[in-house]
């Protein structure tokens, strides 16, 4: 009597499971193919941004010293750095660089190979490069060149230039080295005088001078931008001489540094801080900030100038800052001194006359 009641139940379970078996046929190729459209908009979101993105500004950089030698090039290489996180990374500028690039002709083969690789702009970053880069970038039309320290194009299209109005800062340095100096004898160290470091060398001097008459302010130019040991010998001789204040301008100075340190005489730095290197005698730095002319010229080169213009760093413009050591105590009417200085160049209140070219 039972069997009906177990055949019906039977098929009604059969009944409910073709049912359910139905529905989820039926529910899997929609699921299947909601997926399909989930993932395939996936990958067009993932496509788009990189066909939209566009390619970084791309520098490359030729140097005559390290990036880290606390001076010329270094100077250089964190305006780079800085442009770089200022733009938003490297993928959107991009730079590489050559450094210790002092012989002349080593350096121009890197930056004719530079410009076959199509970089947006290079950059030869010392004033011994002119001769090569005349030659080079009339054969690279659509290439920016750019070169310092100079104002000088050569009346090249493609080729732009820089330098630092660096007798600004050497007369301040000037001003407060000639307030500071017991001996009355300072003693300067330059390279070759050419570029920023003849007018820097040339501004300290006018500074010193013009604070102190009684000052004697001797020079030696060694020749060269990156002998360290000429310019360890050139200290050693104007220590020997009676100065108790030093400065000098190139890579080569950290030889001087080493000198003055050891017989504790007083340093003033130009083209990067030089505190880091002694603490205890480094009284000033004169600072370059190249970042505003990169952002000059790369703006020019978006907007299709190639090149034809001269950019110049001042204490006005920002460009070059006098950067005190904290750890140095600078009596405060000499501090006030260096400031009214600055604000002096910097409103025309004070003129700096350099001797005329011999």
């Amino acid at each position: 009597m039972k069997k009906p009641y177990v055949v019906l139940i039977g098929l009604l379970v059969l009944s409910l499971m073709f049912s359910s078996c139905a529905t989820a046929a039926t529910e899997e190729p929609a699921a299947a193919a909601e997926a399909a459209q989930v993932e395939e908009a996936a990958e067009e979101a993932e496509v788009a941004p990189m066909e939209e993105a566009a390619e970084p500004f791309r520098v490359a950089v030729v140097m005559p010293s390290a990036i880290n030698d606390v001076a010329f090039s270094q100077s250089m290489y964190e305006a780079l750095l800085f442009v770089q996180e200022k733009m938003g990374g490297a993928d959107a500028f991009d730079f590489v660089y050559s450094e210790n690039m002092f012989v002349v002709d080593d350096a121009a083969a890197a930056i004719r190979d530079y410009a076959t690789q199509g970089y947006d702009l290079v950059i030869a970053h010392g004033s011994q490069y002119g001769s090569s880069l005349q030659e080079i970038a009339p054969d690279f039309p659509d290439t920016s060149f750019a070169w310092g320290t100079t104002v000088d194009t050569f009346g090249i299209p493609n080729i732009f230039a820089y330098e630092a109005a660096s007798q600004e800062g050497g007369y301040v340095n000037g001003v407060i080295a000639a307030s500071l100096s017991t001996s009355k004898k300072i003693g300067v160290i330059g390279p070759i005088e050419t570029g920023d470091a003849k007018l820097y060398v040339d501004g300290f001097k006018v500074g010193a001078e013009a604070t102190d008459p009684a000052i004697e302010v001797s020079v030696n130019w060694t020749g060269s931008f990156s002998d360290v040991a000429l310019a360890s010998e050139a200290a050693t001789t104007h220590i020997a001489n009676g100065a108790d204040v030093l400065t000098g301008s190139a890579q080569m100075v950290v030889g001087a540094i080493g000198k003055a340190q050891e017989s504790d005489v007083l340093w003033f730095g130009t083209q990067a801080n030089q505190t880091s290197l002694a603490p205890s005698i480094v009284v000033a730095s004169q600072v370059y900030h190249w970042e505003g002319v990169l952002q000059e010229m790369i703006g020019l080169i978006n907007a299709g100038t190639l090149g034809g213009q001269s950019f110049t760093l001042t204490l006005a413009n920002g460009g070059e800052v006098i950067e005190f050591n904290p750890d140095y105590a600078l009596p405060d009417d000499v501090k006030a001194l260096a400031d009214s200085t600055v604000q002096g160049i910097i409103d025309g209140t004070i003129t700096i006359t350099l001797p005329a070219a011999e």
